[in-house]
């Protein structure tokens, strides 16, 4: 009797065991969260992210156009870490495309470099980086010197030197290679993306499942005045979580915010709005506060820190990978503040990103609204 009741037991156990698999393969939702986020996982950190530098925007300034000038300049160029820029002719050349982000580093050549090169003192060749992201900044003017002292090296093999190339270093931006200036700028977008939009579509998805979102739909409340109230208390706690950052980022970490407040919080708030037009676009297309907290942490979190250029360049990674992240809006959003608050730059030079967030803006609000009257 006893033997009975293990072997009915047991057939229990692989009946519920036997459900809940057929449960797992009918849902398409868990099926990707159990084997497509791993695979895209593997594929981004085993092969597409890298700590290196590759093709990196460089500009030269070569005064001296000379055999010498000329040999570096072609071994920079034939480097798979640069990719050459127009030479430029003068220091606002370099100004204005550190700016515009199309460089990361210039290179000047004195004048006389090719006739100081075998005097005592030696040649000097100036080193100017863009800091505002120390750790490629280092990186880069490493590389460039290594190039410089290999061309230096095989212009008298295996003896001593009697000349020597002196590069003149200097960092722009962030001339203390202060690490928070190029942490910020992410944390701040991934606080906006983890409030705004997984918070949010958790809100919404939780009436739904609590049955009272028809209570609130059939009181006087317009539709779209749901979802606003929905939306209004998470732009609220994002813009105190953002005045908090910058408080400490001034007082505690000695931040220096050289743009305007006034441009950072208008472009903070509309980053904030796109990011809440994201979380109710999530909260229609979804049932469960679980799928919705996945799709949005998993969905956004993971883009938000490996596809802005906050943890590792964008440059490194393969072509399609940097397709993908155009459609990340919180990559725009880390080059408007880097910009803004880094460099203290103003409208004109982020005006591209700023309409860009706001077609997602306007693009996500209208699914949203169009997904919930059809849903209701």
């Amino acid at each position: 009797m006893e033997l009975k009741d293990r072997e009915i037991d047991m057939k229990q156990l692989f009946a519920f065991i036997r459900k809940e698999f057929y449960h797992v393969f009918r849902d398409r939702r868990t099926l990707l969260i159990l084997f497509g986020f791993p695979v895209v996982q593997i594929l981004l950190f085993g092969y597409a992210l890298s700590s290196e530098v590759k093709n990196i925007g460089i500009a030269i300034q070569d005064n001296a156009r000379d055999v010498n000038s000329s040999e570096i300049v072609n071994r920079i160029k034939t480097s798979s870490y640069f990719q050459v820029k127009d030479e430029i002719v003068n220091y606002k050349d370099v100004e204005s495309r550190f700016k515009d982000g199309s460089i990361k580093c210039a290179i000047i050549f004195p004048a006389n470099f090719g006739e100081d090169l075998y005097r005592k003192d030696g040649a000097q060749i100036q080193l100017l980086a863009d800091a505002s992201d120390p750790n490629t900044a280092t990186i880069v003017t490493n590389y460039l010197t290594a190039i410089i002292k290999a061309y230096q090296q095989d212009l008298n093999p295996g003896t001593a030197l009697s000349y020597q190339i002196v590069p003149q270093l200097r960092q722009l931006y962030n001339e203390e290679q202060n690490g928070s200036l190029n942490f910020i700028p992410g944390v701040i977008a991934l606080i906006f993306m983890i409030v705004s939009t997984a918070l949010t579509s958790v809100a919404v998805v939780r009436e739904k499942e609590l049955g009272t979102m028809e209570i609130l739909l059939v009181s006087p409340f317009k539709p779209i005045m749901v979802l606003i109230a929905k939306a209004i208390p998470y732009l609220v706690l994002s813009l105190v979580n953002f005045i908090i950052i910058l408080l400490l980022s001034v007082f505690l970490l000695d931040v220096e915010i050289r743009g305007s407040l006034v441009l950072i919080f208008a472009e903070s708030i509309l980053f904030i709005i796109t990011c809440l037009s994201l979380g109710l676009l999530i909260s229609n297309v979804t049932d469960s506060q679980q799928t919705a907290m996945l799709i949005a942490m998993m969905g956004m979190m993971l883009p938000t820190l490996l596809l802005t250029g906050f943890m590792f360049p964008l440059e490194n990674m393969p072509w399609i990978f940097q397709v993908i992240s155009h459609i990340v809006p919180s990559r725009y959003y880390y080059t408007i503040i880097k910009a803004v608050m880094l460099k203290g730059m103003g409208f004109s030079y982020v005006w591209k990103e700023t309409l860009i967030l706001v077609g997602m803006s306007v693009v996500l609000l209208s699914i949203a609204l169009k997904r919930f009257k059809i849903r209701l």
